[in-house]
């Protein structure tokens, strides 16, 4: 009886310890500012930084952890610069035909506290998406482009919510 019980105290403790999110966000921290998207990278759409800001916002709501508040009112702010577009060649079939591209994002983010007016991290954030180079080519790197939008706010949204 008395090996029973233990064992159940140790399955019991093991599953109080276990979670499917990381640490908690810092301490105070409830509210974030999602100012819109700054672009350094020269990329020719003028849309790429209101579909990173509105998606990472979008993001933010539905994972629920923060709040979305204005920055003089937030606890913490989220600075994002784009960097950097490349659109590259992927696949190039016989006649060196380009029939595959990849567009790659890269964004630089400020993650800040603004009650302590202090920097909490500043990363990169890269990820790509793919597209068809035949055809309509402006629709399919439009579509290549929201791949990169969705996945690189899905990295941020993951390391501000999970990476303590």
């Amino acid at each position: 009886m008395k090996l029973f019980i233990f064992i159940a105290a140790i399955v019991n403790l093991n599953c109080g310890v276990y979670g499917f999110r990381g640490n908690n966000p810092p301490e105070g921290i409830k509210s974030v500012a999602v100012p819109t998207f700054q672009d350094n990278s020269g990329f020719s759409d003028p849309t790429l930084v209101e579909k990173l800001t509105q998606r990472l916002k979008a993001k933010i709501i539905s994972d629920n952890t923060f709040r979305i508040a204005d920055k003089n009112i937030s606890d913490a702010a989220l600075n994002c610069t784009v960097t950097n577009v490349r659109d590259e060649a992927l696949v190039i079939s016989s006649g060196e035909n380009v029939t595959k591209r990849k567009i790659i994002v890269t964004v630089n983010v400020d993650f800040e506290n603004l009650k302590k007016q202090k920097k909490i991290w500043n990363k990169n954030f890269e990820n790509y998406g793919e597209y068809n180079s035949s055809g309509d080519a402006f629709s399919e790197r439009t579509a290549g482009l929201n791949t990169a939008v969705e996945r690189i706010t899905e990295d941020i949204i993951i390391d501000i919510t999970s990476n303590w």
